[in-house]
């Protein structure tokens, strides 16, 4: 008859149980590989998403339609213009933070004024940690009856430690240039000592052959040249929606394509793959 030792049978399956605990699932094991993966390609988009108000439905609010727009391009980095948080014409609710959780991306808002009880200004989603967050005021020549505008910009980490700058922007909307023309000028300057790559985008309300255009073309490479048009959704005639970078050297832009979809903004987004030299 086979003698059993209990010591060993103890032992045993203290040294199986140690060994099992230590060994890392395949799922855990994968999910540390994806973390460690270099980037080497950047989606990224421009979207004015007109306070998530459907041009063909006055006075509706629909976030979910502005999220799906997003998600179907599946973007690392999002650009958004004309976001409201708790103002009163788009129900009180917080634009940014909802689309943000809705996509599962971090987030970061600048205010540029204050609207309807809340405010109303530019935002930022990132697939990646965001840090740094900032809000830097344009310029508006007095007596011009423009708007205040803003730039926000994050430091973005990616998954290998690597880190950039992105940016989200809306300049002035009046016919006159005056206030793009300045406001764009401090965005150079405000870019002028910046170390890390950067990348801006949004809705500059300026078109290719404009002086701001030109500008902004001393500062930064555009992610297209003979750029398709953004506005209006229906027939568009012109690009005023721009993605942007610099150094040259950090990027090489793979991919710029303005995406048809024109229920849920009176803009279309633009996207551009970027891959990181």
């Amino acid at each position: 008859m086979l003698k059993i030792n209990p010591f060993a049978l103890v032992l045993g399956a203290a040294l199986w149980a140690v060994s099992f605990s230590c060994t890392p699932t395949t799922s855990e094991s994968s999910q540390e590989n994806e973390a460690a993966k270099a980037v080497t390609e950047l989606r990224v988009m421009a979207y004015n998403v007109h306070h998530c108000n459907p041009p063909s439905e006055a006075g509706k609010i629909d976030v979910k339609a502005v999220a799906e727009t997003i998600r179907k391009q599946n973007p690392d980095l999002v650009a958004l213009q004309e976001i409201d948080v708790m103002t009163g014409r788009s129900g009180e609710i917080d634009q940014a933070k909802m689309l943000a959780e809705q996509l599962e991306m971090n987030y970061y808002f600048g205010k540029a004024i204050d609207h309807d009880g809340g405010a109303y200004g530019v935002a930022i989603l990132s697939r990646f940690p965001i840090s740094e967050e900032q809000t830097h005021p344009l310029p508006t020549q007095a007596g011009t009856g423009g708007e205040a505008r803003v730039l926000a910009t994050v430091e973005v980490r990616l998954p290998d430690n690597r880190t950039l700058r992105f940016g989200s922007t809306h300049l002035d909307a009046q016919k006159e240039n005056t206030n793009r023309l300045l406001q764009i000028k401090k965005i150079g300057e405000l870019i002028s000592d910046e170390e890390l790559p950067i990348i801006i985008a949004g809705d500059l309300n300026a078109t290719l052959d404009s002086e701001v255009i030109g500008i902004l073309d001393q500062h930064f490479q555009r992610s297209c040249n003979d750029c398709p048009p953004t506005i209006p959704v229906l027939n568009p005639t012109k690009a005023i929606d721009f993605i942007a970078f610099r150094p040259q050297s950090s990027f090489e832009v793979l991919q710029h394509e303005v995406v048809s979809e024109t229920y849920a903004s009176d803009h279309l987004p633009v996207v551009a793959v970027l891959r990181l030299q």
